[in-house]
């Protein structure tokens, strides 16, 4: 009942949404930025342990329970901190060294494409041909954005796309994995504690590459773009994405994926004077119209009630549903209530691309 008072006095869904996708878009920018000045895995550290301790203290004051109980809570947090924050952003950090922020957000794009792969594989979550010819689509869409040349493996931008590929390989692995073991512990609390863990592995992981932390010089754009990523992107932004997740579902929050690119393309070019080539956007095209197909069943339910929401904006057709549904035992509201529409492997958390 709270959450739900809380949430009237959001703006409306649209603008969450905008403002999610422009505060995440924008998160691959300030990362380029921060990278020229800080090494990548303790730069993604310092950022996620600040921003786990800003997020479960905001859970203490928001929510009945904070600290994970039982083994099965403690396994959720340890999966979603080590694959979802740990490797991921070590991944995503390191291929931003050489791959500019908007390509980047375009190769991660993939993830929901290849969390729906995993869940074939391990949640006999099964793919029909359709949504089999969506996956390979959207592989073609991150080797049109790599621009391919068996000739030209070793490239830098290549492999800074080819770790930038196992990044989003591991945020789906982790979505998947975590799942079955999803529980009454809040998401807020679970992302906190999440955080902390994700910022140990990348702590460790930074000193065993041995990057030099004791000679970094923390500037002003480094100190700016770590407060952007703290506490807009990873405070802000995830609380955004909690209270979307509430009113819209998870399958068209997660949406927001696919608008990343887009926001941080217009970031790049005003701060950097960055473009995107022809190929880059031919490429998220692929990634784009390859998720459309893996989820071609959720898209047409989706567009199906659209659709008759749209027919009961007229008052009499709106009578004779509401009569002819009532005759059948069943009102619009209870028939749509009783299908799982927004049933995601990636519930829980956001797709917190940055």
């Amino acid at each position: 009942m709270i959450r739900r008072i809380r949430s009237q006095f959001l703006p409306p869904d649209a603008t969450l949404f905008v403002a999610l996708a422009t505060v995440w878009g924008l998160s691959f920018v300030a990362i380029e930025a921060g990278l020229a000045y800080v090494p990548p895995l303790y730069f993604a550290g310092v950022r996620y342990a600040l921003a786990g301790v800003l997020v479960l203290a905001y859970a203490a004051l928001t929510t009945d329970r904070v600290r994970p109980r039982g083994r099965t809570e403690w396994l959720n947090v340890a999966v979603v901190g080590v694959f979802l924050v740990g490797v991921y952003h070590a991944l995503l950090y390191l291929g931003q060294l050489s791959v500019p922020g908007p390509v980047a957000a375009v190769v991660v794009s993939l993830s929901p494409v290849l969390t729906a792969a995993f869940a074939a594989a391990l949640l006999d979550d099964s793919l029909d041909w359709l949504a089999g010819v969506g996956f390979l689509l959207g592989l073609v869409g991150v080797a049109v954005v790599a621009d391919f040349d068996p000739a030209n493996l070793l490239a830098s931008d290549v492999v800074g796309i080819a770790v930038l590929f196992v990044a989003a390989g591991s945020f789906a692995l982790g979505s998947v994995l975590s799942t079955p073991l999803r529980t009454t512990l809040s998401d807020v609390s679970m992302q906190g504690w999440a955080m902390l863990l994700g910022a140990a592995a990348l702590f460790a992981g930074s000193l065993a590459r041995g990057e030099a932390v004791a000679t970094v010089e923390w500037s002003t754009t480094a100190l700016a773009a770590l407060a952007y990523l703290t506490v807009i992107s990873g405070v802000i932004g995830f609380l955004i994405y909690f209270a979307l997740h509430e009113r819209i579902g998870p399958a068209e929050s997660n949406l927001v994926t696919y608008f990343q690119p887009i926001v941080a393309a217009l970031g790049a070019w005003a701060l950097f004077g960055q473009t995107v080539s022809a190929t880059t956007a031919l490429g998220f095209f692929g990634i784009f119209a390859g998720f459309l197909l893996v989820k071609h069943e959720v898209v047409r339910e989706r567009l199906a009630v659209v659709g008759v929401r749209a027919e009961l904006q007229n008052p009499i057709r709106s009578f004779n549903y509401r009569a002819i549904q009532r005759g059948r035992g069943l009102t619009f509201e209870r028939d749509v209530a009783s299908e799982d529409l927004y049933t995601s492997t990636t519930s829980g958390f956001g797709s917190d691309a940055d």
